[in-house]
């Protein structure tokens, strides 16, 4: 006996029997958000004489073994959400510190590196790309924007070698580790269901993972990156 070929099957009936399998997981913004914490407050330390330069090793060492690999993970698990702030943004920001970190270890206490300050002038404009998308939640892009903020004024003060720069870059990291913190602070309460909660400033679409049901927020998923045949 033959054996009949399979029916073609139309293109409506291929798109029936696809199946999106959605994985649940963490925001992971606060975690990101508090491993930048930790680092730009060692480092603004250094940079306003609170520590001394013997103890530079130390905090690039802490930057290296802990602030790098949060965000880090940070940043994957935001990819895997599709989230331009956690992903991009935390692997950039992760980058950075790792540079900042080995430029430390590698260098003499208390020396100035140019190609370093070239390095971070040109990071703080890249951060400020997913920084643009997060309009959304405007708590977690300012603090994105204040990451660039930080690196720049770092940045000038490398090319240039100048104390004054330097202190000035100082004094934004310790502005943006509160920032952080708050913005930490304020996304885990929202994702605890906590009855006091901090504002984030979400708008927009920022909003409809808070409000929307589940079928309003998967519209379009077919077209996100990874679902759809090219990325």
């Amino acid at each position: 006996m033959s054996e009949q070929p399979e029916p073609q099957r139309t293109r409506s009936e291929q798109l029936e029997m696809t199946r999106i399998v959605l994985r649940p997981s963490g925001n992971p913004l606060p975690l990101g958000f508090m491993a930048l914490a930790l680092a730009t407050v060692g480092f603004s330390c250094l940079q306003l004489g609170i520590l001394g330069p013997e103890e530079e090793r130390t905090v690039a060492l802490a930057v290296l073994v802990l602030t790098v690999p949060l965000q880090s993970l940070a940043a994957i698990v935001g990819f895997g959400a599709r989230d331009p702030i956690a992903g991009t943004g935390m692997a950039m920001v992760a980058g950075v510190w790792a540079m900042l970190a080995a430029s430390t270890l590698t260098s003499a206490p208390g020396t100035s590196s140019p190609a370093v300050g070239v390095l971070l002038l040109t990071a703080a404009v890249a951060i400020l790309v997913p920084a643009s998308a997060a309009h959304g939640k405007l708590v977690a892009a300012a603090v994105m924007v204040g990451s660039a903020a930080r690196f720049a004024l770092t940045g000038v003060a490398e090319l240039t070698g100048s104390g004054p720069w330097e202190a000035v870059a100082g004094v934004l990291g310790l502005v943006l580790a509160l920032l952080a913190l708050y913005a930490a602070l304020g996304f885990v309460l929202e994702e605890a269901d906590h009855p006091v909660r901090l504002p984030v400033l979400r708008r927009g679409d920022g909003i409809k993972p808070l409000r929307d049901d589940l079928e309003e927020q998967v519209e379009g998923i077919a077209r996100a990156a990874g679902v759809r045949q090219q990325l």
